[in-house]
């Protein structure tokens, strides 16, 4: 249900540990379908410095408006631009081409600390 090679956070953010030591995160499938139909995306500019937890950004949708969380203390070195004309994409592709923010982590081996798919799963029925 939840990618394997994918860690998460228990505000419902996905985080991708990339090649170039960067992480790229956005929300779950399981948020988004919860949010409904996303209509408009706020995200941090590069070079923004964020600690873990922080209110970085906002997803608004038919139903409501959701912070988005930094899952990490880092920087962000980029954002998903194509989310302000086509928010939607988040409904449709979450894990892929809905990504939010990739993040230069301060503490690489903190990624570790995140849940695992099946540490999420169980986050979720427990809700």
């Amino acid at each position: 249900m939840y990618p394997d090679d994918l860690k998460y956070t228990v505000e419902h953010e996905w985080v991708r540990t990339d090649e170039d030591g960067t992480v790229t995160f956005g929300i779950t499938d399981y948020a988004q379908d919860a949010l409904g139909d996303i209509v408009f995306v706020t995200l941090p500019q590069a070079d923004t410095e964020v600690s873990a937890g922080d209110a970085i950004g906002e997803v608004e949708s038919t139903k409501s408006v959701s912070d988005v969380y930094a899952p990490l203390d880092g920087m962000v070195v980029m954002r998903n631009d194509a989310l302000e004309a086509t928010p939607e994409i988040i409904n449709s592709d979450p894990y892929g081409d809905g990504w939010m923010v990739r993040l230069r982590p301060t503490d690489p081996a903190a990624v570790a600390a995140l849940l695992d798919a099946d540490g999420y799963a169980a986050h979720v029925a427990s809700s």
